[in-house]
């Protein structure tokens, strides 16, 4: 049984680690919480570098290095899976928004029916709102929900569009808002239009992204851990 497991995202890793364990204690300021015996971890992915031990699993961006034996990685999609088999009930869809892909699998009947995995018109999209917030000096929980959205392909070919709203006068947290709106929109569109969705990742916490989404569907989230609860 795994005593800690990795989920190394492209910016942000996360780590479930069971309390009786000590390997994290160095990194107790990435502690978000502890409960049902065990610690949350959320760290910058780049300090992954400087941890001197091996996962017992791991998924995800850049994790195969921190693992003992490769045959302990697994596949996101069935970490994903795995994770959400608690929540699951006879018809339901959970979607993962991440910093550079988006993926969604579809159960019917209680049983699993359908997948899809996207990594390039989904591509940057959390990384691209992080380095917007922050190259405009601008809080994620100033963001409301906008009534318009931008029509847009990718994260980064929406970075025109905010651009050219701000030089014609829109402030930063309304452009990055119509921004949002359509990356909630495309998100729906990707999974087939469900009227309820259950929510996974950094996006979760990101109430001008949940608030977008339930334009259009009844939003569930369920936080970053998912993956990391499909490996314990």
């Amino acid at each position: 049984m795994a005593n800690i497991v990795l989920d190394a995202g492209t910016t942000w890793s996360k780590i479930v680690e069971r309390t009786s364990s000590s390997l994290m204690q160095k990194y107790s300021e990435y502690l978000i919480k502890s409960e049902n015996g065990f610690n949350y971890y959320i760290m910058p992915s780049a300090k992954l570098k400087e941890i001197d031990f091996k996962f017992d699993k791991a998924t995800g961006h850049m994790s195969l290095s921190m693992l003992n034996d490769k045959k302990d990685y697994e596949n996101e999609v069935i970490a994903l899976i795995q994770g959400f088999k608690r929540h699951i009930e006879e018809d339901a869809i959970i979607l993962d928004m991440g910093s550079r892909d988006s993926k969604w699998a579809q159960f019917k009947d209680g049983k699993f029916k359908d997948l899809d995995w996207n990594s390039s018109c989904s591509s940057s999209t959390g990384a691209t709102i992080e380095m917007l917030l922050k190259f405009y000096n601008v809080g994620v929980k100033n963001l409301k929900v906008s009534d318009e959205k931008y029509v847009i392909t990718c994260g980064i070919f929406g970075l025109e569009k905010i651009m050219d709203d701000i030089a014609k006068g829109s402030n930063a947290e309304s452009a990055i808002s119509k921004f949002i709106h359509g990356i909630a929109f495309n998100a729906w569109n990707f999974a087939k239009k469900p009227s309820k969705i259950y929510l996974s990742g950094g996006f979760c916490e990101n109430q001008c992204f949940v608030d977008s989404l339930k334009k259009y569907c009844e939003v569930e989230p369920l936080g970053r851990f998912l993956l990391c609860e499909g490996l314990i």
